[in-house]
């Protein structure tokens, strides 16, 4: 992710004292820190932070302080020094699970921009394999979904081999398979709605195609769509794509290309499930990865393994009393 300036801490106490995994930590001197949020199962989380502090100290990381969001009660907020953001999730991630978690060099606040993918994160599905389906084929179309969402397969080669299985098939399939396959996640119109209500400009940015994206973009209240285009002839698609394909370069350049718009210092969020969102987790702010697979979460600032999309809101430390329902 994109760094802001990091935080210098006071004088404390190490890891090892102080009140227990729940209370307050400290560290000697002046040293930059590290903040993890998370959300997780209350009735463990003591002894889960416990273990945590200790298997942090055991790398020369010290627990500065451990406490819960006053405003955020669900959020409970760490911050450590003498380490690195990969050793800090590494530790959180073995042993605080399942859970939500975001971390970051700064404190984390509302984002002005926020960009996200479509199928699997904003919405329940994959659009192309759902429309697959209405022509007898899904099980191919999902398998070269599947391979290319781990990243085995180039995103471009297997979005072309998908859009060509569904040569044929009328454009009511697509309208059809709206209506009645597919659904927002939960939590993701509130998550746009609330942002918006905050001055947050909303793109969605999915390697899908148009005809799922924009009325998925409408109903959830996106200001910008970026998709790729099915080509149709006589009702029926072609099998074949028009314009430029929008991939994990496109992905990031759009997140690039609006923060640019909005102005230098501009704080983004990027949400994504799959492996072609890697690029646009890495260059916002904070890149959540959302029920994600191994390679994209690996890649994130954090993730959402436990909640709906609202836990974004409040690991971003907005209460529900400011929540806006879409």
């Amino acid at each position: 992710a994109r760094s802001l300036l990091p935080l210098a801490v006071g004088p404390a106490m190490s890891a090892s004292g102080g009140r227990g995994a729940a209370g307050s930590f400290a560290v000697s001197g002046d040293s930059f820190v590290l903040i993890a949020r998370l959300i997780a199962e209350p009735a463990s989380l003591q002894d889960h932070l416990a273990r945590a502090a200790a298997d942090l100290a055991a790398r020369g990381m010290t627990v500065e302080s451990c406490e819960g969001l006053a405003h955020v009660p669900e959020v409970t907020e760490l911050r450590v020094s003498g380490g690195n953001a990969g050793s800090l999730r590494a530790v959180l991630d073995g042993v605080v699970a399942p859970a939500d978690l975001l971390i970051a060099d700064h404190e984390p606040r509302v984002p002005q921009l926020f960009v996200s993918d479509m199928d699997s994160t904003m919405i329940a599905a994959e659009c192309i394999d759902e429309l697959a389906d209405f022509a007898g084929i899904k099980h191919q179309v999902a398998a070269i979904t599947e391979r290319a969402m781990q990243g085995e397969l180039d995103f471009e080669s297997a979005l072309r081999a998908r859009v060509l299985l569904l040569r044929d098939l009328s454009v009511g399939a697509s309208a059809e398979c709206l209506d009645t396959r597919i659904a927002a996640m939960p939590g993701a119109a509130t998550l746009v709605a609330t942002l918006k209500a905050k001055g947050c400009r909303t793109v969605l940015v999915t390697g899908g195609v148009h005809h799922f994206a924009d009325p998925v973009a409408e109903q959830l209240g996106f200001d910008h769509v970026v998709a790729n285009r099915l080509e149709v002839s006589d009702g029926q698609l072609t099998g074949g794509l028009v314009g430029g394909i929008t991939d994990s370069g496109v992905k990031k350049a759009v997140l690039l290309a609006e923060a640019e718009a909005l102005g230098e210092g501009t704080v983004s969020l990027a949400t994504g499930d799959g492996a072609n969102d890697i690029p646009m987790l890495e260059a916002a702010t904070y890149g959540l990865a959302y029920r994600a697979k191994p390679k994209a979460r690996s890649a994130a600032d954090g993730w959402v393994d436990r909640g709906d999309l609202t836990a974004v809101l409040l690991l971003l430390g907005v209460p529900r009393s400011e929540w806006v329902e879409g």
